[in-house]
């Protein structure tokens, strides 16, 4: 039996994604910059947790809420990636390819909330 949210394709997608994420923060913190680290790990992890946390509240509505938090860590790890790549932390390549799958995510949850609103009226 599954928590609610592991069945969700939006929540399995940001735990894939914050895999390599989480790998390129470790790379930071390599080269001592344990800030910036410190900072994508925090928005990462915050993307998969609103998801799971708004997966059991109480109401769609409230469910919503959680996933505009989830969107609003996608903007901010988008934001860090460019920094990383301003600092050489990460090439462009990279920035490139991370960027077009936080879009992809960004969208298939801005339409699943889209989903559960039409729900709730």
């Amino acid at each position: 039996m599954d928590f609610r949210f592991e069945q969700l394709e939006i929540w399995q997608d940001s735990i894939k994604l914050s895999s390599e994420l989480f790998d390129i923060a470790e790379k930071a913190e390599q080269l001592k910059k344990f800030r910036f680290a410190e900072q994508l790990n925090g928005a990462v992890l915050s993307i998969s947790n609103n998801i799971a946390e708004g997966a059991g509240a109480s109401s769609n509505r409230e469910f919503s809420r959680f996933l505009s938090y989830s969107r609003s860590s996608i903007f901010e790890v988008a934001n860090i990636l460019v920094v990383f790549e301003l600092r050489k932390i990460i090439d462009k390549e990279t920035r490139v390819n991370l960027h077009h799958q936080l879009i992809l995510l960004s969208r298939k949850i801005h339409f699943f909330r889209k989903k559960l609103t039409q729900i709730t009226h």
